[in-house]
């Protein structure tokens, strides 16, 4: 077995662990700095939006020994607006202007046609209004009120409204990070990045349902035992599903990355830029709000919960306890704990002093 093989195996039994929840308030500043970096960038620079949000018309050329730049010069002082050029992995140019009208569009082709030295027959215009992107705009809209509602719902359901309720953070926390880094970057937002973006939603959810649906297993007659608290439990439960979580995440990231850094980089292919990016950082950004988010939020909400309160208190009670006696308090306060071998798994932690299992004891 690999050795990444061989700690999942051992994070799920319980062996080994790291104490993701005791360190919560560490996670929430770094994600409440991030976002609000994010927030920043869309507030300062604004979202760079498509023809196809904006009206407008694209140009394609054949193969060409005019640089992107130049190019860009020409279609500017043709139009009087600004222009954005790509370079295409045929040679060609690909010549984008906004807020232009059927008439100014053809006129400005002649002028594109003259200033690089190729026939205006070779040269394909296409005219987009700003219709058809607020279109896609409002259903993507409407789409997503309603997953967001749905989800609420389903998990409120499945589970319980304090999980619905971190689900719902932390989907938001993805989308605000991933239309951040669209601002900053500058990348163009197309009906392909709100594909994109509604792509990432699902990603983004699988794996913190995972980590619930852990949890609650983990959760049941948690009032019963007085061995460890529901913040320990949830450790314990995101631990379990930490490497399967990895795995899942880079698996889907590689591709992803292929599209943004070879396609798009290399080849100059404007879609593949457009939904790469944002399945890229969503994908990122889902994978860490899934860890270091949502399960640890959850056990905030529940440890208000009088029961947990309670428990927390006779936890804590009988630990000092059995510190004062000097026997084993069955818990390790390092953050990354190892439990020897023979440890039950599951709630149940490592063996007592005398060699014997601590899970009934009260």
């Amino acid at each position: 077995m690999s050795r990444l093989g061989n700690l999942g195996a051992r994070l799920y039994r319980g062996e080994v662990g790291y104490d993701f929840v005791a360190k919560r308030m560490l996670w929430y500043g770094v994600s409440i700095l991030i976002t609000i970096t994010a927030i920043v960038g869309l507030g300062v620079r604004g979202l760079n939006m498509g023809i196809e949000f904006k009206g407008g018309a694209v140009y394609t050329t054949p193969e060409t020994t005019v640089s992107a730049s130049k190019a860009e010069e020409i279609a500017e002082d043709a139009a009087g607006h600004d222009a954005i050029v790509q370079e295409l992995g045929t040679g060609g140019l690909r010549i984008q202007v906004s807020g232009l009208d059927t008439k100014s569009a053809n006129s400005l082709k002649d002028e594109i046609a003259a200033g690089i030295d190729v026939p205006v027959k070779d040269i394909t215009a296409e005219l987009v209004g700003p219709s058809w992107g607020e279109q896609i705009a409002n259903k993507a809209w409407t789409g997503l009120a309603v997953f967001m509602i749905l989800v609420v719902i389903y998990l409120a359901i499945a589970f319980e409204w304090r999980m619905a309720l971190a689900a719902l953070i932390a989907l938001i926390h993805d989308l605000t990070i991933t239309v951040g880094v669209y601002a900053l970057v500058g990348f163009e937002v197309t009906p392909g990045t709100v594909i994109g973006l509604l792509t990432i939603l699902g990603y983004s959810l699988y794996d913190t349902v995972v980590v619930f649906d852990g949890l609650k297993e983990s959760a049941k007659d948690i009032t019963k035992q007085t061995r460890y608290t529901y913040s320990e439990i949830a450790n314990r439960s995101l631990n379990g599903t930490l490497v399967r979580s990895i795995n899942t995440t880079v698996v889907a990231l590689l591709p992803v990355a292929g599209l943004l850094f070879i396609g798009g980089g290399f080849l100059g292919a404007g879609m593949l830029n457009d939904i790469s990016l944002s399945l890229f950082v969503g994908l990122a950004a889902g994978a860490y709000s899934s860890i270091f988010i949502a399960t640890p939020l959850v056990a905030d909400l529940k440890e208000r919960d009088p029961q947990m309160k309670a428990l927390r208190k006779r936890v804590l009670a009988k630990r000092a306890a059995a510190t004062s006696k000097g026997e084993d308090t069955g818990r390790d306060d390092e953050a990354f704990t190892e439990v020897p071998e023979g440890a039950t798994a599951g709630v149940v932690g490592p063996r007592g002093r005398r060699g014997r299992s601590t899970e009934n004891r009260r």
